[in-house]
């Protein structure tokens, strides 16, 4: 079974904002960019066909000569990406050479700790139900609200056992996930990741345990604990 990751890298990741540096997969994470953490996590596994990343036009020269920098520009490709995370992963499979029954894995750019266990976790999964992602379960009370202009108001207490908070890779077989993509655009549908555009379409999707040190690098807070769980590993 033939497997391929995309990587959507086109954000501009504005909540960052660090001076001198275009977008947070750019920024250094125990001395190596956030994004080639990402990349080689896929690149070095060897039942992972293709990586493919998504990214700005203007960032394509810059990307390619660190893919270079790192020794994985042989086995990354580099396509443009759009102005959301959806129409660059569209873009990331419309360029792929992949039969039907092929596994694809999105992952987010800006999650560099991402672990092959969890990665082959979530290729088994695929394989057994067609679609998956990475989730770990709600730790606090999840409460749903109705907003107004005083604040939110409480309007259910959701059972923790019921909720999943979505990481990434996410993925499905290739079909699947060409069908869906395909659906959402013709119906102008945005989705908030993969999953939600799977589910739209009716497919099943299945859910492989994540980890805390998976996080998404969104915020300045988010690099340190970053920082922190790279340590832990040695």
């Amino acid at each position: 079974m033939v497997v391929h990751a995309i990587l959507p890298a086109a954000g501009l990741g504005t909540r960052m904002a660090v001076p001198g540096v275009s977008a947070k997969q750019f920024l250094s994470l125990g001395g190596i960019p956030i994004l080639i953490h990402s990349v080689r996590a896929f690149a070095d596994k060897a039942n992972v066909a293709s990586v493919t990343l998504a990214v700005r036009a203007s960032e394509a020269e810059h990307v390619a000569q660190q893919l270079t920098q790192y020794g994985l520009a042989d086995k990354v490709r580099v396509v443009t990406g759009g102005e959301t995370r959806q129409e660059s992963v569209a873009a990331a499979l419309r360029s792929l050479k992949a039969e039907a029954g092929d596994i694809v894995l999105v992952h987010d750019a800006v999650r560099p700790l991402i672990d092959g266990p969890t990665i082959e976790r979530t290729i088994d999964a695929i394989a057994k139900h067609g679609a998956a992602i990475v989730g770990v379960g709600a730790v606090d009370t999840i409460k749903q609200v109705d907003r107004t202009a005083d604040g939110a108001i409480i309007t259910a207490t959701i059972p923790r056992e019921r909720i999943v908070q979505a990481q990434t890779p996410q993925g499905a077989v290739y079909a699947d996930l060409v069908r869906a993509f395909d659906e959402a655009e013709a119906d102008s549908f945005a989705g908030t990741d993969e999953a939600s555009l799977l589910e739209r379409a009716g497919i099943t999707v299945a859910v492989v345990p994540g980890s805390p040190a998976n996080l998404k690098i969104t915020q300045p807070g988010d690099l340190e604990l970053a920082e922190f769980y790279l340590r832990q590993r040695g």
